[in-house]
């Protein structure tokens, strides 16, 4: 493989995300702080890839943030207001845009699932799918940065302009 072929990675969607968000000001900023409920329509080529989804309480959602325009590798997120890198943030605008949202899910219908913990606007491109399993993706952790003293504000705190 040459730097070439690395340097230009093209990811299509799977499906897209119906939502009743048709903006980004005044979503909530994560899916565990979000009691709204949408559903991922699936394209009908990926629809075999969805055997056995059912069984899991929770989806990982592997996004675009198709509505980002700004790449700045430092951001004043929402829960601060204090600029820090991008990699120490869950900021939407990133240098490729890629977001991840833990979603429980609540019933498949076909190619539709139909999940609670919505924290995507209308048209949200979902590149990749994956089960949630706690053994795998939960790890006690006794640092988490500036997040530390920050959490308190997530259930009250909803999106606004500046990441777009």
């Amino acid at each position: 493989m040459t730097s070439t072929d690395v340097d230009n990675i093209t990811c299509r969607p799977i499906g897209f995300v119906r939502s009743h968000f048709t903006q980004v000001e005044g979503m909530p900023i994560q899916a565990v702080a979000s009691h709204d409920t949408a559903r991922l329509e699936v394209h009908e080529d990926f629809a075999p890839g969805l055997r056995d989804i059912e069984g899991f309480d929770y989806l990982i959602f592997i996004t675009h943030m198709h509505l980002c325009t700004r790449e700045p590798l430092e951001v004043t997120p929402f829960l601060d207001t204090m600029s820090h890198g991008v990699f120490a943030t869950r900021s939407p605008t990133r240098p490729n845009r890629l977001g991840l949202s833990v979603v429980r899910l609540l019933r498949v219908e076909g190619a539709t699932l139909h999940f609670g913990g919505n924290d995507m606007v209308d048209g949200t491109p979902v590149l990749d799918i994956k089960p949630y399993v706690p053994r795998f993706d939960v790890r006690p952790a006794e640092r988490i940065g500036w997040f530390a003293d920050k959490l308190d504000a997530l259930p009250t705190t909803l999106a606004d302009r500046r990441m777009t």
